[in-house]
């Protein structure tokens, strides 16, 4: 009678030690407005895989794909009172908080694809990292995701700034955005996205811009937008971050094995995205969408007064960006 109480008191006892290390684990919700299977998801899947083996199952991640749990603003929000554990964002939210991250919005700031991951994968990508993370948004952010290259897509070919003229072309609701389309010969339009494919079938827009993901989702291709003009014009990173107030309970290592892992995602969704864009430009091409290569100097020349307006501010980071090889 004695050994069994004996017994159970250990296994009591043994339960109380190890109840703590049961109540540590923990399922973090990811979230991004992208649908399941998009480059950005499937690489914060696989991060969420290698930290909870990393962890022995301690720290899980659950996906909420495509904007389940609201648009990036309300998102955003949530993160920031670390109801969302992490998050993949546009840049756009944070600008207000770090003036520094909207240098990344100027016309043409990278040369190419190549020159902007070289510039995010450097000590600038850094220093820009640790300035949200160090910024009143109660945010940590750990890695850059690529966003792809923004060019024009219309119903007319377009090689020169010249061919615009006229031409209505929907942008990103950021005066930014429309300045640079004017600049380059169009009249921007400030325009929702969901709008667009109505308002390209109806002529009360004559193209808009994006990349060929994006053109190829949205179908705006069959609304007669057939010609693609590789512009390059916009080429803007996006960032993956994590709520500072979990960040604030995870140990030192875990916040290790947290930056290695997005670092991994970073260079993952890279692989991932390039695949997309080769897959949908096919497909393109396939339901008769001409790709048009251009010398994009001119339209670079054109937006210089939109550099000037926007990024005199940003004059030195613009200079370290460019002289970056």
């Amino acid at each position: 009678m004695f050994l069994r109480r004996t017994v159970l008191a250990g296994l009591a006892a043994a339960a109380l030690h190890f109840a703590p290390l049961a109540a540590q684990a923990q399922t973090m919700k990811a979230a991004d407005v992208h649908p399941a299977g998009y480059p950005t998801v499937v690489a914060v899947e696989n991060m969420g895989k290698k930290i909870e083996a990393g962890t022995n199952g301690r720290i899980k991640f659950q996906m909420f794909p495509g904007s389940v749990l609201g648009g990036e603003k309300e998102m955003i929000e949530q993160t920031q009172l670390g109801a969302i554990q992490v998050l993949r964002t546009s840049l756009g939210p944070v600008g207000p908080v770090v003036p520094e991250v909207n240098v990344f919005n100027m016309p043409f700031v990278f040369r190419d694809i190549a020159h902007m991951r070289a510039v995010i994968d450097g000590p600038i990508g850094q220093e820009l990292l640790d300035k949200i993370s160090a910024s009143p948004a109660r945010l940590v952010a750990l890695a850059w995701m690529d966003g792809g290259s923004r060019s024009l897509y219309t119903k007319k070919p377009v090689r020169k700034p010249e061919d615009l003229k006229g031409q209505k072309v929907r942008m990103m609701g950021n005066p930014l955005f429309v300045d640079t389309m004017n600049a380059m010969g169009g009249n921007g339009i400030s325009m929702g996205y969901g709008e667009v494919f109505t308002a390209l079938q109806t002529g009360v827009l004559d193209g808009a811009e994006n990349n060929p993901p994006s053109l190829y989702t949205a179908n705006h291709y069959k609304a007669g937008a057939k010609y693609y003009t590789q512009t390059h014009h916009l080429i803007i990173p996006e960032i993956l971050v994590v709520s500072k107030v979990t960040w604030d309970k995870l140990s030192p290592a875990d916040r290790e094995l947290f930056k290695r892992s997005a670092r991994e995602a970073q260079m993952e969704q890279r692989k991932l995205w390039d695949a997309a864009v080769a897959e949908s430009t096919a497909k393109l091409k396939a339901e008769g969408v001409e790709f048009i290569n251009i010398d994009t100097k001119p339209f670079y020349d054109a937006t210089a007064p939109v550099r000037a307006k926007y990024g005199a501010q940003f004059a030195e980071l613009m200079a370290r960006i460019d002289a970056v090889k």
